[in-house]
């Protein structure tokens, strides 16, 4: 008789398993981590920053950050490039200090400026998604001459209000058209293009007669205007300007301090939040049917996805869809719109006026 096999194996080192490799990397669908999100009890702050500083090796950094970061239950978006980092998050406010520190920790962001939402509903985000990137905001720059360390001057709120009550100053808002048609500080000069690659050297040609004269450049939370500021620099300009923490750090300091509030409308955030109210006053309109309204919203219909601006009746009429069309494919069963719209990439569409192929139909 054979003798009896023993259930016990012993595994020698050569032979151990691998262990497997930690994931780095968000592995929830979008409709399952809004669940999750919905199903929370406490309050999250929505928090933005940046810093142009040198990273010699933003992979390993990129995987410092998302385990730190995850394990604290932060969500949102972090690029990393070796220019520097550029980040909005949601972050559980009673994990907000110990994040705090945690960036702290590295030397180039001790003391590093946290721009605090102004019209928060803790909502913002709801995965974290952590990036290494060319560049921490896309600029087209390819000039090898073209440095960061020549930037133009901070003001605050206090000194931006001073220096724009003087008319010979020059106002320039560098946010994407859509970004400033819902809300603009008072006599801002607006570069109207879709993105800020487009917006650098047109803003150098419309201000090439404007050289010698004050210019006070502005954007979301400050990142793209201090890049703006040093280009313009690079390029001859004199006296040039950025908004420190912009438009976002300026709200909250007009609000501490009780300043005099120049900003007109509704600021544009890139997040689910899609905007955060900084004055009552609505300046743009629906894009269906042309009454008051300033909030942007996606179409409905997956496979369009437009970027718009809908009132609540039009919201009503067109079932949350920029057109008839998208109204008439909603109808569908799910599983063909999604055949239908496999392979078509609708993440960048945004409505502008000047593209009559995107203009959302009124109701027939």
């Amino acid at each position: 008789m054979p003798p009896l096999i023993s259930s016990i194996f012993i595994v020698s080192p050569r032979s151990k398993m691998k262990k497997k490799p930690e994931k780095l990397y968000n592995c929830l669908t979008a409709d399952e981590a809004k669940a999750l999100l919905e199903q929370e009890n406490f309050k999250r702050k929505t928090i933005s920053f940046y810093k142009y500083f040198l990273i010699n090796e933003p992979k390993t950094m990129r995987d410092d950050i998302y385990k730190r970061l995850s394990a604290l239950g932060v969500f949102g978006r972090v690029y990393l490039a070796h220019e520097g980092i550029n980040a909005q998050i949601s972050v559980p406010e009673h994990n907000f200090i110990a994040m705090r520190d945690y960036l702290y920790s590295f030397p180039p962001l001790d003391g590093i400026r946290l721009n605090i939402a102004v019209d928060d509903d803790g909502k913002s985000f709801w995965v974290l998604k952590v990036k290494v990137r060319g560049k921490i905001v896309a600029d087209g720059i390819t000039d090898p001459s073209f440095s960061m360390e020549n930037l133009g001057a901070y003001v605050n709120a206090e000194e931006f209000n001073k220096l724009t009550e003087d008319p010979e100053t020059v106002l320039i808002d560098m946010r994407n058209h859509y970004e400033y048609e819902i809300g603009h500080f008072e006599n801002a000069i607006e570069i109207p293009s879709e993105t800020f690659r487009e917006q650098l050297p047109m803003a150098v040609e419309m201000m090439k007669d404007k050289k010698d004269k004050n210019i006070i450049m502005y954007c979301t939370g400050g990142i793209r205007c201090e890049k703006a500021s040093a280009w313009m620099l690079h390029k001859g300009f004199k006296n040039v300007y950025h908004l420190e923490g912009g438009i976002i750090n300026y709200a909250n300091k007009v609000n501490e301090n009780g300043l005099p509030n120049r900003f007109i409308g509704k600021n544009f955030v890139f997040d689910g939040r899609l905007g955060e109210q900084i004055s009552t006053t609505i300046i743009s309109k629906c894009h269906q049917c042309g009454n008051p309204a300033d909030t942007h919203v996606n179409c409905t219909n997956e496979g369009c996805h437009l970027l718009f601006i809908q009132c609540e009746q039009c919201k009503a009429d067109f079932d949350g869809c920029c057109s008839n069309e998208c109204q008439d494919i909603m109808q569908i069963p799910a599983q063909e719109r999604k055949l239908l719209r496999s392979g078509i990439n609708s993440g960048a569409k945004v409505f502008n006026k000047s593209k009559t192929e995107l203009k959302p139909k009124k109701p027939l």
